[in-house]
Parts: structure tokens; C-alpha cells; sequence
């Protein structure tokens, strides 16, 4: 699968504009540039996201940069203010740029690029690959089943909007896809009202389909039912890759920041809650001061990545918990004093506490989020998903979170005991998955060996 030579082969990679998609994509061509070196994998992004990157990890020689320029869509730190626009932009404006600077580099790059690997949420990906007679690999950065579920988007998103939320928690989507039977309608209508979010969104589910290949961050033994049925529905192979962040043997080395690491050496083993919501998702003001108590009533230490609040929580805290502005997730997660996860249940996130053997406490905010919190708590049992506690305002109480960190966190806990150790079992297979011979391994390499043969060809019906 390796080779001597050096950059000799060239692939494209187009990540959507946001840390969930592009932090795996990146991992993604971690994993080609290491596996094989005669490739060279060139990444597309903003000025904007190029800069932000420049102060990571120092990536591969052979994982390089192109720009488009940063007035093509909003800047990242004011998408939240206008979703409409940000959508619109990367539908409309970011095709335009991307197809222009993919032209140059298929003419630039020698010998022209064999492959693009495109978030499968950009519509206008297959159609700027085929364009190049380049074979398009559509890139999936959320679970199998959520593929799934918006894959039959036309027959559930027609469904009654008025009916009540607790209505359609009892309706499970294996009256569509029999492998869904964990996943509520409820999880899925919550956001059916997006008009134009849902739209972009059909339309990306309409364009994977003339793809070449998919490319899933998951990996078999977790979502065994959801990637076999995505395998038999799709006209093309089905690559299940992950966990795309995590090396063999599970290490990935120490944590760097000093004050992080030696706040988490003093702590107890497994006494420490992690806390985080991610790089974008937001909440009220209320929740967050809900949570800061619910977590201060159980007396529950935890280490917090509280972004712009963290000033705000270091005095609410005091001695129970360290509040930081940012934080390596991954080497956190891994640290023995860490137990559980208190978790806006993004799927880097998920994937990452599954790594790590952590179980975890859902507080799902939206979009894939609320199918990954329930299958953590319903279908792995490694967790607990807080969207059964809102209240008729939306919100969890102090009370209920405190419960829930209480009795994840207890190291007498029967139901705590038992989580811990699926977890544990998780953290084993996800291990076992990604070494030479496992299930990630094996689909991986068939995905390399396909692509330098040129199997993955691009069908004239799709130029």
C-alpha cells in the first residue's frame, strides 16, 4: 500500500467551511498522506481557515493548501449570525471560486489530480469533479445512520409538523429503513421547519448519489446494520474508514498546555467531568448557568472547555473545576482522570469519547446531534441523553443535570458501573478497527488500492 517514491500522485480534498467538517477532513488526509507516499494531497479553503490552521499541529509535508478568497462566504466567527446567508453562500458563491481554482490546479498539478474528496454536504461537489473528469469521493463527517436517515428525507420530511413532540417521540424511523429503529421521528421533525437548510440538503442527498465512492468516518462494528443497508442502497463502494482521528494503538501523546495537564495529573482517576459544546453550538445564558449549578450540586470536578465564558466560570467554580477558552479535546478525553463527558453530542465528539472509553451525558443542541445522543444512551448504553429532561421551555434543569453527573460519575452506581465498561468495550473494537487487519484497515486500504488502479472511474453519464 506505501510507497518509496514522494508525491507522485495527487488528490484534492474540499472540506465544508466549519471545524466539524474540516478537523476530519483533515484527519482523512493525514491518513493518505501516511498510508501511501506517493501522494500529495492538496486542501481547499478559505484565507480565513488557512490562517486558523497555520497555528495547528504541524501538518505533513505532503498535505499543502490552495486558497479561494475569504469574501466567498461570511467569516467564521459571524456565520452564527445569519445561517440563510452562510448556506447561500457556500451553495452558490464557494462553488463558483472552487471550480475556478480546481481548473487551475488540474492543469498546475503534475500528474493531474486522480481524486477529489468532497464533503458530501457541498451540492455542487460531484458536478465541479466530473467537470475535471476527476472521480469525486463524497466525505460523510457524521454517523452512518444519520446518512441514512436523510437519505429518505422524502418520506419523512412530508410528515405532519403539527404534531406534538411527544407525539412523535413514540414513532421510530423503522417504518422507513428497518436498521432506524433507535432513531425517533422526533429527532428528525425538530428541524424539518428549516425551509431552506432542508432543501440544500435534499439537493446534497440527490448529488452523492452520482458520486464515484463514500467515504464514512465511522466505522463497521459501531453502526453495523446502518453501513451494510447504505452499502446495498448506494450504486458505488461504501468505504467505512474511521475512527479517522485515532491511531492504532490508541495513543496520540501528551497533553501540551501545562496548566491542563497538571490540574488533571492532581485529580483523581475517573473523578473528572469533561465539558464541552464544540467550536459553534451556542445556548442561553440561563442553560449555561444551569448547568455551572447542577454540575456545583453533585460535586462533580470538572475541566470545562467553556470558550468565551470561561473567565465567567473560573469564578463560579472555585476549587471544583478548571474553566479553560480552549483545549486539546482528544489527549483531555484520554487523560486517566477523566470519567465522563458532558457533550453537545457532536460526531467528532461521540467518536472521540468512544476512542477514549468515556461515557457520556447528552445535551444534543441540533441537526445529526440528536440521533447520535440517543443511540449513545439507547443503543450503545454508554451514556445518558438530557433531551428526555427539557422542560416545556426547552431547557434542563439544574436538577436533572445534576442527577445525570451523579449517576454517570458514581463509582458505585450499578447503571454507572455498567457504562463505564461498554464504554470500555467500545474503546477496544474502535482500537481493533483501525490496526492492520481490522475492519477500518481492510476498507481503507481497499479504498486506496481502488483509487491508485483507477477503478473509481467517472461515468460519462455523469460529465
Amino acid at each position: 500500500m506505501a510507497s518509496s517514491a514522494t508525491g507522485t500522485r495527487n488528490v484534492v480534498a474540499v472540506p465544508y467551511p466549519g471545524r466539524g467538517h474540516i478537523n476530519p477532513m483533515l484527519a482523512v488526509c493525514r491518513l493518505l498522506v501516511a498510508a501511501d507516499g506517493a501522494l500529495t494531497v492538496t486542501v481547499v479553503v478559505t484565507e480565513e481557515w488557512h490562517a486558523l490552521l497555520a497555528s495547528a499541529p504541524t501538518l505533513p509535508d505532503r498535505l499543502r493548501f490552495a486558497t479561494i478568497p475569504n469574501d466567498v462566504i461570511p467569516p467564521e466567527r459571524s456565520r452564527g449570525v445569519d445561517h440563510a446567508a452562510f448556506f447561500e453562500a457556500v451553495s452558490v458563491k464557494m462553488a463558483e471560486a472552487v471550480g475556478q481554482l480546481l481548473g487551475r490546479l488540474v492543469l498546475e498539478l503534475q500528474p493531474r489530480p486522480e481524486g477529489i474528496v468532497v464533503d458530501t454536504y457541498l451540492t455542487w461537489g460531484v458536478a465541479v469533479g466530473t467537470r475535471c473528469r476527476i472521480p469525486v469521493c463524497s466525505l460523510w463527517t457524521q454517523p452512518a445512520t444519520f446518512f441514512l436517515a436523510l437519505y429518505h428525507l422524502d418520506l419523512w420530511s412530508s410528515g405532519d409538523e403539527h404534531e406534538r413532540d411527544e407525539e412523535l417521540s413514540t414513532k421510530s424511523m423503522d417504518q422507513y429503513v428497518s436498521c432506524l429503529s433507535s432513531v425517533r421521528m422526533s429527532d428528525l421533525m425538530v428541524f424539518s421547519r428549516w425551509k431552506r437548510h432542508m432543501k440544500i440538503t435534499a439537493e446534497a442527498f440527490v448529488k452523492v448519489r452520482k458520486a464515484q465512492c463514500l467515504l464514512l468516518t465511522s466505522f463497521h462494528e459501531l453502526e453495523p446494520r446502518a453501513i451494510n443497508t447504505t452499502a446495498e442502497l448506494l450504486p458505488f463502494p461504501v468505504y467505512p474508514i474511521g475512527p479517522v482521528h485515532m491511531q492504532p494503538d490508541g495513543n496520540t501523546g501528551r497533553i501540551q498546555d501545562e496548566e491542563h495537564r497538571d490540574w488533571l495529573d492532581a485529580q483523581p482517576e475517573k473523578s473528572v467531568m469533561y465539558v464541552s459544546f464544540g467550536s459553534y453550538a451556542s445556548m442561553p445564558h440561563s442553560q449555561f448557568q444551569e448547568i455551572a449549578m447542577g454540575l456545583l450540586d453533585a460535586g462533580v470536578k470538572f475541566f470545562w472547555m467553556a470558550r468565551d465564558k470561561a473567565p465567567e466560570l473560573r469564578e463560579k467554580c472555585g476549587d471544583k473545576g478548571l474553566a479553560v477558552p480552549w483545549c486539546d479535546q482528544q489527549e483531555v478525553l484520554r487523560h486517566p482522570s477523566v470519567g465522563g463527558f458532558l457533550s453537545h453530542c457532536g460526531w467528532n465528539s461521540v467518536l472521540e469519547a468512544v476512542c477514549a472509553g468515556v461515557p457520556v451525558i447528552g445535551f444534543p443542541v441540533a441537526w445529526d446531534q440528536l440521533v447520535n445522543a440517543r443511540m449513545v444512551a439507547d443503543e450503545w448504553k454508554v451514556g445518558i441523553d438530557l433531551r428526555e429532561q427539557r422542560g416545556e421551555d426547552g431547557s434542563v434543569s439544574r436538577a436533572a443535570i445534576s442527577d445525570a453527573a451523579r449517576k454517570l460519575m458514581d463509582s458505585d452506581s450499578a447503571v454507572g458501573q455498567e457504562m463505564r465498561k461498554r464504554a470500555a468495550q467500545l474503546r477496544e473494537v474502535s482500537r481493533s478497527a483501525v490496526r492492520e487487519g481490522g475492519s477500518s484497515h481492510r476498507s481503507f486500504s481497499g479504498f486506496l488500492e481502488d483509487l491508485a488502479e483507477g477503478r473509481l472511474e467517472v461515468a460519462e453519464s455523469s460529465h
